[in-house]
């Protein structure tokens, strides 16, 4: 039998190990058109920023490795330029000589990835403007900085690419700005959640002009212009595209493959074109999200690898079967970390399902055991099932331990009221004996028993400030002092008790506190003593970020961009 799979990385090299330790005599033949078989593209922002300081660390394997291991031959520089279903053969290109000639195959496997989104605008092919897609794309980006020495960078894009580069630029002393035109950062969160991911940006000097649509690029005073719609332009000595990526699948089109979403690859879940003995896997294939079941495009190395490995068992003759993509994800921003898996509370509502959430900020580890941080957690669940739907946390200590937590319960099925079962282990300096995962589970439980009725942050204005309802804030009268919500009257929770008779009877009481905690052991007293009463999701703390937030990119997105010392900056007027 002999294998030809076009593209090597994550699908294309996982697959030819995985075929070669399920077959010895397989003939096994991989063209990459880069100079790298295998890579962490993952890593690549780290190696530009000098966190990854040795080049060789970002390549997993070389042709040569995986000829003396796998007896597999690997050739780079050699570019697949069609493919010939009914023939079973693909024409090569030699990269490095020009050479042209065919090949044949008995089972082939399309690994090509996706590449970079070029937007057809006004000046992308300018020397300072660069993409980021392969470790050739790393070394140009790399060098140009060590010769250059630029001061400051515009991003297009606010994805894991963006904020993974902007982070790196920073670190090097760059003033980095990132364009983006939706309002918000990172779309596998929702908005709410994303606030803390601005805040965190914004702590660590990086500018975000939101709302804004890049237009164009014009090489201006030995650096850019980025051209606005209605906005004066960001000047920056250098700029980099991160809005990100398309399935890259001209070979499959020209054979005549079928394909899906934005020209993927549609793939059945044996990993199979509709064309025989053809494969496909990674981010240039449509793949099945594993929570709502619709079709999707989930760019992650994860999913690539696992499919790789399907490939491989289907071709040597398993049944092996990829039951669809959740889209796990986790990102550092400095000293924070924001994971999500599932689908947030948004994409769910527009997919149809009656969603809701609970929204939780626990410590990451016991609170008397020091330097415990706090963690925003958001869990939504579908109503009246309980299906557990999403998950996203931001913070600092254990976040990626129970995003993992969340992603297996989802996987596994679990209602989100049976997250309070799991046993998860414990320690003060790891946990708490109730762990985070824990809490959201008890929480939901609450919801389902009714024990605890929910008010949400798109409540607050429309709540009547007329004396038909009761607004209650029950943190301490200093806690009240630093901030509140208009409208809301200060009764501590643990005087309570003896001033029931200052809360008129027959009137839905609406609760606030810090984190949500307090308001709810007011709720039960309110409702054990015959009051109708809600707690507000997520505390003010929660409420007081995500507004602030919203206020701020507004205030900013009204005052536009103002350029300051010829770096781009935003100016509050």
């Amino acid at each position: 039998m002999k294998v030809v799979i076009v593209g090597g990385v994550a699908g294309g090299a996982t697959a030819a190990a995985r075929i070669r330790r399920l077959d010895e005599q397989a003939e096994i033949l991989v063209f990459e058109r880069s100079g790298y078989i295998s890579y962490a593209n993952c890593g690549l922002p780290y190696y530009i920023g000098g966190t990854i300081t040795d080049p060789e660390h970002l390549t997993l394997q070389t042709p040569e490795n995986f000829w003396s291991r796998f007896r597999t031959t690997m050739k780079v520089h050699h570019e697949v330029t069609a493919i010939h279903p009914d023939q079973k053969t693909v024409t090569v290109r030699n990269l490095d000589t020009g050479e042209v000639f065919e090949e044949s195959y008995d089972k082939l496997v399309l690994s090509p990835g996706a590449k970079p989104a070029q937007p057809r605008l006004p000046g992308t092919g300018i020397d300072k403007l660069f993409t980021l897609r392969t470790v050739e794309d790393t070394f140009c980006i790399k060098e140009y900085i060590n010769r250059n020495h630029p001061r400051s960078a515009v991003l297009a894009g606010g994805g894991f690419i963006g904020l993974e580069l902007a982070e790196n630029l920073k670190e090097l002393g760059m003033e980095v700005t990132i364009v983006q035109r939706p309002r918000q950062l990172m779309n596998p969160f929702d908005s709410d959640m994303a606030s803390f991911i601005h805040s965190q940006m914004r702590r660590h000097g990086i500018r975000l002009a939101l709302g804004y649509t890049v237009e164009g690029f014009v090489e201006k005073n030995g650096g850019v212009d980025v051209l606005l719609k209605d906005e004066a332009p960001l000047h920056a000595d250098m700029v980099i595209l991160a809005i990100g990526v398309t399935p890259d699948t001209t070979l499959a089109a020209e054979a005549g493959l079928t394909l899906g979403i934005k020209g993927s690859i549609v793939v059945n879940d044996r990993m199979e074109t509709s064309a025989p003995d053809i494969y496909a896997a990674g981010d240039a294939v449509q793949v099945k999200h594993a929570v709502t079941g619709a079709d999707a495009l989930i760019s992650l190395a994860g999913p690539a690898n696992k499919q790789g490995r399907i490939i491989a068992d289907n071709i040597c003759g398993g049944d092996s079967r990829y039951l669809g993509s959740q889209g796990s994800s986790v990102i550092k921003l400095f000293d924070m970390t924001a994971a999500a898996t599932g689908i947030n509370e948004t994409n769910a509502r527009k997919a149809g399902l009656d969603a809701d959430s609970v929204v939780l900020s626990p410590m990451s580890h016991a609170g008397y055991y020091p330097s415990g941080k706090v963690m925003t957690m958001k869990v939504v669940f579908e109503k009246e099932t309980y299906r557990l739907l999403g998950a996203q946390i931001v913070g600092y200590e254990g976040v990626d331990k129970r995003i993992d937590v969340l992603a297996t319960a989802i996987h596994a099925g679990l209602k989100a009221t049976q997250l309070k079962d799991l046993d998860l282990a414990y320690a003060p300096p790891y946990s708490s004996a109730k762990d985070p995962v824990n809490m959201a589970g008890f929480m939901i439980d609450n919801v389902a028993k009714g024990v605890l009725k929910q008010w949400y942050l798109d409540d607050v204005d429309n709540l009547p400030r007329n004396g038909s309802v009761t607004l209650l804030d029950a943190r301490t009268a200093y806690e009240y002092r630093q901030g509140h919500i208009e409208g809301f009257r200060n009764l501590p929770v643990d005087e309570l008790r003896e001033r029931l008779s200052e809360i008129e009877k027959g009137k839905p009481v609406y609760v606030i506190c810090q984190s949500g905690l307090r308001s709810y052991i007011a709720c039960r007293i309110l409702a054990g003593n015959g009051y109708e009463a809600y707690n507000f999701s997520g505390g003010f703390r929660f409420y007081d970020a995500v507004r602030n937030d919203r206020c701020l990119i507004e205030q900013e997105f009204a005052c536009g961009m103002d350029q300051l010392g010829g770096l781009p900056i935003r100016v509050l007027r």
